[in-house]
């Protein structure tokens, strides 16, 4: 099969390492891919929102099946587009995309469902939502309502926080038009996992669980970012949480968005609390997490590919996958600055004394080849990841690999994987 990958980030480079695996891929092409992808792949300068440049490159090139990485070129309906001109992809059409690309929908649709999420109200007013604020006090949570880059969410530990949240917003237009609407939420204590199934429409097919560090320093200080590092297994998540978790969030989602007329295909990425009354929704993806992703795929030991054009299909109700026993642990590594201003085109060297490590991956992401080298062009830059028996082994390997990595210009947390090991120590829950 022809096979194109649309993306460019660590997520993408994670997808393209696996897909490039499997004796159905006859040739690989990712849109527009970056430095490290073009390893596994070849890029085609094409951005990942230029949807009508997308579909007609599908349709030249006779690609057989395109797997769409980031939410944006989803929520803007690129899957409707290519089956237009009859072409599979594996990605929600805009109608389902919607549970990622407006909070307010999902939380509405929830409500409607009785899916267990936080306590909320939606906002389209500045003062309105002040005065909400000040009649809840804090700690509250502050969310945009439209696609952020996973930067639109504020855990306000006080009211002055959550009220600079909102002028930032609503006011300032930090988010543009994604933050003319807010949804203001109760804060939820317990313990955050991310949770990922395959979705047929009608089926679902839990994938492993993982946990991502949002803040952007250790100690989990610091704002939320696009994802800071992850680890899988997670384990807060275990077969029991799995079965939970399935039968109060992801069945009832997908059985809800079918009787809507949005029914959900592709990976349904739940941000799940876990706390003592059980699992409670903080919110949905509509694709594979950045950079859970990165931790994920060097667990799997099925051919990833048959699985997704299965979900595409409607055929996941027998399908079934197979994990190696194994810890993953994903670091990233940063442009200093991030996640506000951050120099660009900084040089990185050493990457190959990395990934020569013994069971070490180095994921790219913002990255580019300029003079012979490579450079970093974005916030979130590589994803360093390591195998292990456990994820202390895992963490410890990680970082060995990553201080062999010389890039003055770059920053990451020095604690991924933290929680996992203080419950392995029996020092934390």
């Amino acid at each position: 099969m022809k096979i194109l990958v649309v993306g460019g980030g660590g997520r993408e480079h994670a997808l393209c390492w696996a897909i490039a695996a499997s004796p159905l891929c006859t040739r690989l092409t990712c849109a527009p891919g970056n430095a490290g992808i073009a390893a596994e792949a070849e890029c085609v300068p094409i951005a990942a929102e230029d949807i009508d440049g997308l579909v007609a490159f599908a349709h030249r090139e006779a690609i057989d099946f395109v797997i769409v990485g980031p939410e944006q070129p989803l929520v803007a309906g690129l899957v409707d587009r290519l089956a237009e001109v009859g072409i599979k992809a594996f990605g929600p059409r805009a109608a389902a995309a919607a549970l990622e690309g407006s909070k307010g929908f999902m939380k509405d649709f929830c409500a409607r469902h009785g899916i267990p999420t936080a306590r909320y109200a939606r906002f389209t007013d500045a003062a309105a939502a002040r005065a909400h604020v000040r009649a809840h006090g804090a700690p509250i949570v502050v969310k945009t309502d439209g696609l952020a880059a996973g930067k639109g969410v504020v855990v306000a530990m006080t009211v002055d926080e959550a009220l600079a949240a909102i002028d930032a917003a609503m006011v300032a237009g930090q988010f543009g038009t994604a933050g003319a609407e807010l949804v203001i939420e109760e804060f939820l204590a317990g313990e955050e996992a991310s949770f990922f199934a395959l979705c047929d429409g009608t089926h679902a097919l839990p994938l492993a669980a993982a946990q991502d560090h949002k803040r952007v320093g250790d100690g989990d200080t610091g704002p939320n970012t696009g994802g800071m590092g992850a680890y899988s297994p997670a384990p807060v998540v275990d077969a029991a949480m799995t079965e939970r978790i399935m039968a109060e969030i992801v069945r009832p989602t997908l059985a809800g968005m079918r009787a809507e007329g949005r029914p959900f295909v592709g990976v349904l990425f739940a941000g799940v609390m876990i706390g003592p009354d059980g699992p409670r929704l903080i919110e949905f993806n509509v694709r594979f997490g950045d950079p859970e992703c990165q931790a994920l795929m060097p667990r799997l030991m099925s051919d990833l590919l048959p699985a997704l054009i299965a979900a595409a299909d409607g055929q996941l109700a027998n399908f079934h996958l197979r994990w190696r026993d194994v810890a993953a642990l994903a670091v990233v590594m940063a442009a200093k600055g991030y996640p506000g201003a951050y120099a660009k085109f900084t040089p990185i060297a050493g990457l190959e004394a990395a990934a020569s490590q013994p069971d070490v991956l180095v994921f790219h992401a913002g990255t580019a080849r300029r003079d012979g080298g490579i450079v970093a062009t974005g916030g979130r830059v590589l994803a360093v990841v390591a195998t292990a028996p456990g994820i202390a082994a895992a963490q410890a390997r990680a970082y060995a690999a990553i201080d062999r990595i010389d890039w003055p210009g770059g920053f990451c947390r020095r604690d991924i994987g933290w929680r996992a090991i203080a419950r392995a120590e029996g020092t934390g829950t």
